[in-house]
């Protein structure tokens, strides 16, 4: 092996949309920051020839910025970017307002600064950074949106009589939603004639138009890499005599305003730019006009391709070039990860928070929580091009297409496929599927030879994917069960069989009434036929008076025999690293000390315990792997603590959980800080090296089906996708000294699922550092 695949047949163009987060360099401003570094590379501070050129470059950009953004008077200073920009504006009010405060005689005022609630996090940050190290000690609140992200004008009105500064934005960087600047104008100097405003407006370059002589707004800052200038150059409008303190001082450069040497290749590139914005060179600019009309494009695609789709984002109150959208059923990270299998460069709001979570600008709109936690953000140039806007909507199309191969939708509109690539038949499924959301689990379990299902632990959140998914491969649910009445979430168990089992009679947890029994050493148990397969139940209470455990295993032949077990769904009695809580009012310690030697005994060591909580990606366990580090489930297995003493060591360690409000009750306190065993990580050269010296490394992609029919090569490696890791682990317990090398999209699924299997004895396990992304031709 010499390269890693990015497809089975060439690697897909890249379609690049996330624009507001940076853009490429043009080609004609990347030739002029270069030919500016080979020819023209004077310090524009010296007084000689070379210099001179150099001076002439900045003078060009700077005459140009003035004209982009209306700024006839005031001054155009030249930074290292927005953020630069922001912290400048903002030192400056607040120096200027301190000093104003110490000379006026107090006069009871309780003074604020604000900010718009949907501001970039620089912004609020920095005011609370600021206002801390000066000691000015003012309220920093908080401007309302409402559901449009329109600022909420009367709260302004009210607030800033006694704001020192206001900041706020002309363009949204995760909606595209704009702000009616005049109205704000008005608005705050109808209230407050003095106080500094600042106006990020690093979005609204060469989307919207810009008069800054024409408001009164006192700072504004702007950034080259959102608009095809290299990263590390902006610039920041400062009013005609607003306040102004020099944020870097040093050798007195920008006219003292902004020391350190002038980045003349950044300002070269930015003048290439802003002959395009004015019309001054031949532009790779497409007018608003057709802006508009790509989005238009754009979203028809996503909504014949995802007919539920919900739309974020006002395109009446928004720029051309973004788009926020919300799939239900779908995490922005799936979204995200299908759209990257597929070439397609998208966010999960704001990239400059690195991880993905719920969007506080979607909050502040008061969208529902799951628009927020599920938002996916879709953002373009003015440099797009109608072919690449094409290809965009095509290779859409097919991303939805591919989610046939784990049958996570039923509505296809179209049979297109995108650039030659096949989407093959629907990926097999024949055994155990878990379904994760934040730490709670749910366990599919199918029976291909006889087309039957069970379902265990059903999570509300994963109801109309599994609907979804019966309905498309044609699956007899044979029973939905939970493993006991949950306290953190309200299981969906009962319309799922209203849907699948409407003619079945079953308890309170969904077990079937009137199943067969069987007498396991000296026990009569409940059990149930899945294919060749039994389901036993066992009653395993002590986390709650109604715990059970579900028992996949061989038929049993002889009440004398030893259960074959493939997996043990034991609710909370053990879970990864904990044992279940017993401070319920339902709850028996000395109840789970039963229930635990009695698991024990039919399991055993070595079988595979698949819990309802699984809170730091482990996947699964054992009791052998428990009992090397939770010293009190030793004791009770070896039976060197009696009930009693249990009891008191539980309360201690029930002692340790807390439930924080707003979020999921924990169900067992995790013992230690869960440290992860090393694993191997390769890159591509010493992965090739590893491979060319041996023939037994089995490369393991653990992509979804979705993502793998996307982008692979099967040759390179196998789909085990990570949903289904448990039942790889429990396939391969005699191969734990092969060398299994994982690999992701970005190595950060491949590096858990490898601690996983190493914590479960595979000690030859390793990955592949950065994944796909960074190992493609």
């Amino acid at each position: 092996m010499t390269n890693l695949p990015t497809d089975a047949n060439q690697p897909l163009s890249l379609i690049y949309l996330d624009a507001n987060a940076t853009t490429q360099v043009l080609p004609q401003a990347a030739a002029a920051a270069l030919s500016t570094m080979e020819t023209l590379f004077g310090n524009p501070s010296s007084s000689h020839v070379t210099g001179l050129q150099a001076k002439q470059i900045m003078d060009k950009t700077r005459q140009q910025a003035k004209q982009i953004v209306g700024a006839d008077s005031g001054k155009i200073i030249f930074t290292s970017g927005a953020t630069e920009g922001i912290q400048t504006a903002i030192l400056s009010a607040l120096i200027n307002a301190k000093k104003n405060l110490n000379n006026t005689i107090s006069n009871g005022k309780d003074y604020c600064l604000l900010y718009g609630a949907t501001e970039h996090k620089a912004v609020p940050e920095s005011l609370k950074h600021w206002n801390e190290i000066l000691e000015i000690n003012a309220e920093v609140k908080e401007i309302p949106v409402d559901e449009l992200g329109q600022l909420d004008m009367d709260f302004i009105a009210k607030e800033v009589p006694n704001a020192l500064m206001i900041c706020t934005m002309a363009v949204n960087n995760e909606t595209g939603v704009y702000q009616n600047i005049n109205l704000l104008d008005k608005t705050i100097r109808a209230n407050n004639p003095n106080t500094a405003w600042m106006v990020d407006c690093v979005q609204a370059l060469g989307k919207t138009s810009l008069n800054l002589n024409q408001t009164s707004i006192d700072y504004a800052p702007f950034s080259g890499h959102k608009l095809y200038a290299p990263k590390g150059i902006g610039f920041m409008y400062v009013k005609e005599n607003a306040p102004f303190t020099a944020f870097i001082a040093g050798g007195g450069q920008e006219s003292g305003l902004r020391s350190g040497t002038e980045n003349l290749p950044g300002l070269a590139a930015l003048s290439v730019i802003f002959s395009m914005l004015l019309g001054e060179s031949e532009s790779s600019f497409a007018p608003v006009e057709t802006l508009e009309l790509f989005r238009q494009q754009i979203v028809s695609a996503l909504t014949k391709a995802f007919p539920e789709i919900v739309f974020n984002n006002s395109f009446e109150h928004s720029v051309a070039t973004t788009i926020n959208f919300a799939i239900p059923g779908f995490s922005s990270k799936e979204i995200m990860d299908l759209f990257d299998a597929a070439n397609i460069r998208v966010s999960s709001g704001s990239a400059c928070s690195s991880k993905v979570t719920r969007s506080f600008v979607l909050d502040a709109m008061g969208l529902p929580a799951w628009q927020s936690e599920s938002a996916i953000r879709m953002s373009f140039g003015p440099a797009m091009t109608q072919t690449q806007i094409d290809i965009a909507c095509n290779r859409i199309a097919s991303a939805a297409q591919a989610l046939l191969q784990s049958c996570l939708t039923l509505d296809l509109n179209s049979t297109d496929t995108m650039d030659s690539h096949n989407i093959n038949d629907k990926a097999e499924l024949d055994g155990l599927v878990q379904f994760k959301v934040g730490g709670s689990c749910s366990w599919l379990y199918v029976d291909k030879k006889s087309n039957s299902a069970v379902f265990i632990d059903p999570l509300p959140e994963v109801s109309n994917r599994l609907q979804t998914l019966l309905t498309c491969r044609g699956l007899k649910l044979v029973a939905v069960i939970d493993s006991h009445g949950h306290a953190d979430h309200e299981s969906c168990r009962t319309s799922i069989a209203k849907e699948f089992l409407a003619q079945q009679q079953a308890d309170t947890l969904g077990w079937p009434d009137n199943t067969p029994t069987i007498n396991i050493h000296g026990n009569q148990y409940q059990y149930i036929s899945l294919g060749k397969k039994w389901l036993i139940k066992v009653p395993t209470p002590g986390h709650t008076d109604d715990s059970i455990s579900l028992i996949l295993c061989e038929p049993v032949q002889a009440s004398t025999d030893n259960l074959v077990v493939h997996y043990a769904f034991c609710g909370d009695l053990i879970l990864m690293d904990s044992l279940g809580r017993t401070n319920f009012s339902t709850s028996s310690a000395p109840d789970m000390y039963t229930s635990l030697q009695l698991l024990k005994s039919l399991i055993g060591n070595d079988s595979l315990i698949c819990p309802s909580h699984d809170y730091n990606n482990e996947f699964t366990t054992s009791i052998s792997a428990e009992m090397s580090r939770n010293s009190l489930l030793t004791q009770v297995i070896e039976n060197s603590i009696n009930s009693k003493e249990f009891s008191i060591q539980k309360y201690i360690m029930d002692k340790r959980i807390i439930d924080e409000s707003g979020s999921e009750i924990m169900c067992g306190a995790l013992i230690g800080d869960c440290d992860k065993k090393p694993v191997r990580e390769y890159d591509s050269a010493s992965l090739a090296e590893a491979m060319k010296h041996s023939n037994t490394i089995k490369l393991i992609d653990i992509r979804e089906p979705h993502e793998y029919v996307l982008q692979h090569d099967e040759s390179f490696a196998e789909n085990v996708p990570l949903t289904r890791l448990v039942q790889f682990v429990q396939e391969h317990q005699q191969d734990k000294q092969t060398q299994f090398v994982l690999v992701c999209r970005s190595g950060s699924r491949s590096h858990l699922a490898a601690q996983a299997l190493s914590r479960l004895g595979f000690d030859q396990v390793g990955h592949l550092k950065g994944g796909y992304a960074l190992h493609q031709y």
